[in-house]
């Protein structure tokens, strides 16, 4: 065979190679769109598995699992669990109110005990005897005992009026009414959920107990390995745990009829496992409008201004370790919410998803068309939901500007206000003025406008932020923008704006109380400006949101109504920070041209200390783990995935196995689970949880805690 023969045959090779690939790729698109998209699909299923205690899907179960959970076992589960302090969950391990939770649901409790020359952050805490463990102010855990239907009640007391506003007025009115009789009659803490965003209103009645107390928490480099850089990521390899107790009346164990006992092996791949916590809040029944509103108008602003800040901390966090302390939080804390937002963006982004959401309205849409009750009844709602949302979109992202960003904000803008009250006040007689502004105490007022610990460094970096947000929702062009930034950006406009500010130093502001008003005025402060040329517009826009949001609130209560009556108890309601039952197994999936694994081992813990060079951040390790401890075997699991629906607030939920047994402890999902706020998708939305066997070996050959391994092995405290 010759050259030119050899030249050819590998053509055509290519040739026939290209055309069957691009013949392939067309086949597996056309089934791959059919089958996401196929009106035959079971959209329902896009609603996940958050199920409520009252409502749970037992032939589900049993045609899923062969599993047929009996009352006691339902009871078991509602009633060992716990709504932990304001947004976490938790669990009794004990009879003698021994609760497990995750370290980062109270990091400032462990903080708020610590005595003089400890830092329990870092070197972790352990109670040797019950004498030692230390009582966390103001935190409290609350049990769920009881779940009454009050959808009736309240859909009567709305249907006595006829405008969204005063639908809304009666609704609050009436679960005011609803929970204080209930919490006098009972003793308990009444709450009344919203469900199918109005579709059903259920009465929780939770037992609150109050006395709670820190039993053992690791150090946190342990309990955060990869800080913000893991976070909502997976594979993973930490340890986020901590043990507390609540304590009765007397001081003494509370004793508790209902917990779960520690299962030391943990779970295999492919058992039925569940999850119970308090899921904080999801999207999945909002109108195609709505979620196209958030696409394209929320977060995106979001992002931008979240991004801007956590650059504005991390640059900080990087220049001062010693600060380390101090800014960690802030560095974590916006780490976390800018992942929510871009996780989130990135599922609702997805053509699949949005294609699945609009496939599923379309066929509620149909039912409805083709009835002529419920035409008559919901057939408005999605031309309404059009119309308000397009009256949102005209509106933007301005009240959360003009409102000065109400958290992450420059102090540098609250400042402003204060000055722009000054100013005003000062156009009335002094004997008029408010008290903190007369003359007397004008000096004083000032000088806590702008206090003396102000960290210029650090605010400048987070006015840039605003800076940003103002060019990203008003646009280079606005006039607003081009007179307080005169055409600059970032570093440069803060220079800018400082510049010709009475905000740039100290000095300055207390010489205003030198100066008079018309001084004050032809000073031109561009941050005064600011909020002088946006407050008209501020209240105008607030009082046409409100009218907007009383609306959809009506709108949604509707569509959360034909939701019910449709589908029944088919589909989950959204998440609404009370507690649900979500079903699952351990199971890795693919990612990133790759597979995870259904569980990780303490292998991986070294690997990833040793490979990023044993730096303290973010992969480091304390002493008391650099050199692995005698006894404890490396291929032990530390962390597993798992098919079960999360989403923030279950932080803290334990796992457990058709026995009841803690098997795990969730602490985190990984970045294809974010997209579960608006759609679940079980191939790779899994949630991330610390290994019941991983986490006993910890206590065992590192902590040397034989009080709470005792505690935990027979379900009491063993004297």
């Amino acid at each position: 065979m010759n050259r030119i023969d050899e030249h050819k045959m590998t053509f055509n090779f290519f040739k026939k190679t290209a055309v069957f690939t691009a013949v392939f790729f067309l086949i597996a698109n056309i089934a791959f769109a059919q089958q996401t998209l196929s009106p035959n699909t079971n959209y329902l299923t896009d609603f996940g598995k958050m199920w409520t205690f009252d409502d749970l899907p037992l032939d589900y179960f049993l045609d899923e699992y062969g599993f047929e959970p009996t009352d006691e076992w339902i009871e078991k589960l509602q009633k060992a669990a716990l709504q932990f302090g304001g947004g976490c969950s938790a669990a009794f391990v004990s009879e003698d109110g021994l609760i497990m939770t995750n370290h980062h649901c109270a990091r400032g409790g462990i903080v708020s005990v610590q005595e003089e020359g400890e830092d329990l952050l870092k070197d972790g805490f352990y109670a040797e005897t019950l004498e030692d463990e230390r009582k966390i102010e103001r935190l409290f855990v609350d049990q769920l005992i009881k779940i009454i239907d009050v959808t009736d009640k309240i859909n009567i007391a709305m249907n006595q009026f006829e405008t969204d506003n005063e639908k809304v007025e009666a609704k609050n009115e009436e679960i005011k009414n609803i929970e204080n009789k209930y919490s006098e009659e009972t003793g308990l803490v009444a709450k009344v959920v919203t469900l199918y965003n109005g579709g059903k209103y259920s009465l929780y009645l939770y037992k609150r107990y109050n006395d709670i107390r820190l039993v053992m928490a690791p150090e946190f480099q342990i309990a955060s390995t990869g800080w913000d850089w893991d976070n909502f990521t997976y594979p993973r390899y930490e340890l986020d745990f901590m043990f507390v107790r609540a304590y009765d009346e007397n001081g003494e164990p509370m004793k508790v009829e209902h917990f779960f006992k520690y299962n030391f092996e943990g779970a295999v791949e492919g058992e039925p496992i569940f999850i119970i916590g308090r899921p904080g809040s999801t999207n999945r029944q909002l109108s195609v409008a709505e979620l196209e509103y958030i696409r394209d108008i929320q977060n995106p602003f979001m992002i931008q201004y979240l991004d801007e800040v956590y650059n504005a901390y991390f640059e900080m966090f990087e220049k001062y370790p010693e600060r380390e302390s101090e800014l960690l939080n802030r560095v974590m804390g916006f780490g976390n919410s800018r992942k929510v937002f871009h996780g989130r963006q990135d599922g609702i982004t997805d053509e699949t998803l949005m294609n699945r959401k609009k496939l599923f309205e379309e066929k509620l849409r149909n039912i409805v068309e083709n009835d002529l009750e419920l035409n008559s009844e919901y057939g408005h709602l999605w031309n309404r939901f059009e119309n308000l949302f397009n009256e949102k979109r005209e509106l933007g992202y301005k009240e959360f500007l003009y409102n000065l960003i109400p958290w992450g904000r420059p102090k540098y803008l609250q400042m402003a206000k204060d000055l722009y009250e000054l100013v005003n006040d000062l156009n009335l007689p002094n004997d008029e003025r408010k008290e903190k502004f007369k003359e007397d105490n004008l000096k004083t007022t000032l000088g806590q406008i702008y206090p003396e610990d102000f960290d210029e460094e650090l605010e400048r970096k987070i006015l840039r932020a605003f800076v940003s947000s103002v060019n990203f929702e008003l646009g280079a062009e606005n006039p607003l923008t081009k007179k307080l930034f005169n055409g600059k950006k970032g570093n440069e406009a803060v220079d800018y704006i400082l510049s010709n500010s009475f905000l740039s130093t100290r000095e300055k502001v207390l010489a205003i109380a030198e100066m008079s008003l018309d001084e004050i005025s032809n000073q031109n402060d561009p941050f005064i400006y600011f909020i002088e040329n946006t407050n008209d517009e501020l209240e105008e826009i607030i009082e046409k949101n409100k009218e907007i949001n009383q609306a959809l609130t009506v709108l949604n209560q509707q569509l959360g109504k034909l939701i019910v009556k449709i589908y029944g108890d088919q589909i989950p309601p959204d998440a609404t920070s009370t507690l649900r039952l979500s079903d699952g197994v351990i199971k890795g999936y693919e990612y990133n041209g790759t597979i995870a694994p259904g569980k990780t081992t303490y292998y991986g813990l070294y690997d990833r200390y040793f490979s990023f060079g044993q730096k303290l951040y973010p992969w480091g390790l304390t002493p008391n783990w650099q050199t692995p401890p005698d006894g404890l075997e490396l291929s032990t699991p530390i962390n597993f995935a798992a098919t079960l629906d999360i989403v923030g607030g279950n932080s803290g939920s334990s796992i457990v196995n058709k026995n009841g047994e803690v098997i795990g402890l969730v602490f985190d999902g990984n970045m294809e689970s974010l997209a579960g706020n608006y759609l679940f998708i079980p191939e790779n939305n899994r949630a991330v949880a610390v290994d019941s066997k991983g986490l006993i070996e910890s206590l065992k050959h590192v902590y040397k805690t034989d009080r709470l391994i005792k505690e935990l092995l027979n379900g009491k405290i063993i004297k």
